[in-house]
C-alpha cells in the first residue's frame, strides 16, 4: 500500500524527470561499504535532487511505535526506508518513508495512530491491500487549491490511516503480519511554483 519501496520508484521516475529538466553542475554520490549507494545529492542553478535510503523517521512528525523495530530487507532486496527531496523553482517533492514490524496485532496501532494523526487533523481510515499500490493522492495539475484526502478504495486486509491534503499527507499503513503487524510511517508533501515546504 504505501510500502517505501514504491515511493522510491515513484520519486525515482520523478527524478529522472527532473534530471532531464536540468543541467547537472554538481553529483555527489556516498557510498556505505558493501551495501552500495546510500545517497545521491544533485545540485543545479536551477534546484536539486537529494534520495537516501536512510529515512529520518522523525521528520514524518510520528512516533514509532513502542517496541516496533526498522523493517529489513526482504528475498527481493526492496528497501524499506526512503527519504527523498526534489526542489526546484517550479516544483518541488518530499517524501519520507519507512517500514516496522511489531508483535502487537494491528488494531493496537491503529488505537495508536489514530492518536498520534489526530494533532495534524481529523483522520482518515481506508481499507486496501499492502501489495496494491501506492495511492498517493498527488495531482500536479492542481489548481492551487489543496484537496482533501479520500479512501481510493475501501475493501482489504490493510488499514490505512491518512490525515492532510493532497499537497501535505501524513499516512500510516498497517497490516497484519502473523501474530503481529507490519506497517509503514509516511510523509508526501508537494509544492509548486511560488510555494515551500
Amino acid at each position: 500500500m504505501y510500502s517505501p519501496k514504491l515511493y522510491v520508484n515513484c520519486c525515482v521516475l520523478a527524478g529522472v524527470i527532473s534530471l532531464l529538466l536540468l543541467s547537472a553542475c554538481h553529483v555527489n554520490v556516498k557510498k556505505d561499504g558493501e551495501e552500495g549507494d546510500k545517497k545521491v545529492d544533485i545540485t543545479t542553478p536551477l534546484g536539486g535532487i537529494h534520495v537516501s535510503k536512510e529515512a529520518d523517521v522523525r521528520a514524518t512528525g510520528m512516533e514509532v511505535y513502542p517496541g516496533a523495530k526498522p523493517a529489513e530487507k526482504d528475498s527481493n532486496e526492496d528497501e524499506k526506508s526512503a527519504n527523498v527531496n526534489i526542489s526546484t523553482a517550479f516544483f518541488g517533492l518530499k517524501v519520507v518513508a519507512q517500514e516496522f514490524r511489531s508483535d502487537d496485532p494491528p488494531d493496537k496501532l491503529i488505537k495508536y495512530y489514530s492518536g498520534q494523526l489526530g494533532k495534524f487533523g481529523k483522520v482518515l481510515e481506508c481499507r486496501g491491500s499492502w501489495d496494491r499500490g501506492s495511492h498517493a493522492g498527488i495531482d500536479h495539475r492542481s489548481s492551487g487549491k489543496s484537496r482533501e484526502l479520500k479512501c481510493e478504495e475501501n475493501s482489504g486486509d490493510t488499514v490505512e490511516l491518512k490525515v492532510g491534503t493532497e499537497e501535505n499527507q501524513h499516512l500510516v499503513a498497517i497490516a497484519p503480519e502473523g501474530k503481529g503487524s507490519k506497517f509503514s510511517l509516511v510523509l508526501v508533501q508537494v509544492h509548486g511554483k511560488g510555494d515551500t515546504i
